[in-house]
């Protein structure tokens, strides 16, 4: 993947798009990433006047608080003009004729997550601009995102924000083992971060990998896992077969590292042909899927790192994946714009393509119950597909701004979309549409 100087903290995705002629009452900036101050104080309520409600978004008010009747332009004009003319970055330039003949006919139009709440007090900060793995929610009410050195929680239950911990002193981890290869870090640029089981694991720009336990204070581990400088490009948490917690970490170096999330210790490193810019393993933690700088992504044994599949037929270097619940499809985002369905029984060919409207894939998040897989692009638009109707139903999302992250809550009722913008930089909640609708919202 590209690599970009990044000495200090700083959005470093293409600015296709101005937002700086959006003028509003209120302005919010990130707080700053070195003050020692009690964050809580920063993020303590909503704000009426910059939040946006469902009931405000029924009645007109644009769900990000975009003051359009103010500018000299209207939404639809907007969207008309950013369509015209994005450009999606590409790495490899393979022709991209054929590509819509692929790809399934969609039904868009469905609605199958309503727009809840959006609020401005937390804005997610992205470090590279081809990584946008910086979301989680653990609940339907308490996410994890990056903002500028901070891990945070955000309560959409209370509206209120907190710190989980702070990068950019030095950070000494609190885990002593014998062996054990931890080493302080300070200033770590988080480029990626998973929040599974209590475990909250966040990779840097410099190779860092930072590991703390939400129920212990301090964070438990920490260390540079690469000799050079490459970029922690994905994490992931996963249960190992034998039932141990497991870390896996991604490389600009073109390796992948396992680690014992008990103690930290190295139970795997291996290593491919180019850099690996995403992983996944599989419900079952059998099977690694394998994407980086090439057209073709790998299937890998997830105990020995032994390529056992190849997946052709992207035309461009992949940066998403996700496992469909049942363990037997793999979804893969491309910068070719689209995402592959593989069915891993028969690696030959994909089983679907679904396409973007603008860019990249950058994101990608099955829900557990596997009914919807929600697909990012870099900007603008989040696609929901239903896969019980073959993929071929779906919701579009169409939103302004740079996306840092989607998330959907373990039990499907929530969907979260990070905005990453100067101004308009937020947080989205989408509630899951079911015909008791209205018992959600009183909780």
């Amino acid at each position: 993947m590209e690599r970009f100087g990044n000495d200090d903290l700083q959005y470093v995705v293409n600015d296709y798009f101005d937002f700086s002629d959006f003028e509003d009452d209120v302005a919010f900036t990130n707080s700053d990433p070195l003050d020692d101050s009690d964050l809580d104080e920063s993020f303590q309520t909503s704000n009426s006047k910059t939040d946006t409600s469902a009931s405000e978004a029924r009645k007109g008010k644009d769900i990000q608080g975009i003051p359009w009747e103010k500018l000299n332009y209207s939404r639809q004009k907007y969207r008309e003009t950013r369509l015209k003319q994005y450009k999606n970055y590409e790495n490899l330039s393979h022709s991209r004729d054929d590509l819509d003949k692929e790809c399934l006919e969609v039904q868009k139009g469905k609605a199958f997550y309503d727009f809840q709440f959006n609020t401005r007090l937390v804005k997610s900060t992205i470090i590279h601009f081809q990584l946008r793995n910086l979301l989680w929610a653990t609940s339907k009410h308490d996410v994890y995102l990056m903002q500028n050195y901070s891990v945070m929680h955000w309560s959409s239950l209370q509206q209120r924000g907190k710190e989980v911990f702070n990068v950019a002193r030095p950070i000494v981890p609190t885990l002593e083992c014998p062996g054990l290869l931890a080493r302080p870090v300070y200033r770590v640029q988080i480029s990626t971060m998973a929040v599974k089981e209590n475990l909250v694991v966040a990779g840097g720009y410099h190779g860092e990998l930072v590991c703390k336990n939400l129920r212990h204070p301090g964070v438990a581990f920490c260390s540079k896992i690469t000799p050079g400088n490459a970029i922690t490009n994905a994490v992931d948490v996963y249960r190992h077969p034998s039932g141990s917690l497991r870390v896996v970490a991604a490389n600009n170096d073109s390796q992948v590292q396992m680690f014992d999330a008990e103690n930290f210790a190295s139970v795997g490193c291996f290593k491919y042909d180019w850099s690996v810019n995403n992983t996944s393993v599989s419900p079952d933690g059998r099977l690694l899927a394998i994407l980086g700088d090439s057209a073709e992504c790998l299937l890998a044994d997830a105990n020995s790192g032994k390529v056992i599949g190849s997946l052709k037929g992207h035309l461009d270097y992949s940066f998403s994946s996700a496992w469909h619940p049942d363990g037997r499809i793999l979804a893969t985002g491309n910068q070719d714009t689209t995402c592959r369905l593989w069915d891993i029984r028969n690696l030959s060919e994909s089983v679907g393509v679904l396409k973007g409207r603008m860019g990249a894939i950058r994101a990608l998040r099955f829900t557990s119950d596997g009914q919807f897989l929600a697909m990012a692009e870099p900007a603008d638009f989040v696609h929901v597909f239903d896969s019980k109707s073959g993929y071929v139903q779906a919701q579009e999302i169409d939103l302004f701004g740079e996306i840092a992250g989607i998330s959907f809550s373990p039990d499907t009722e929530a969907l979260f979309i990070a905005i990453a913008d100067r101004t308009y930089g937020s947080l989205l909640e989408f509630i899951r549409k079911r015909d008791n609708n209205y018992l959600a919202n009183m909780f």
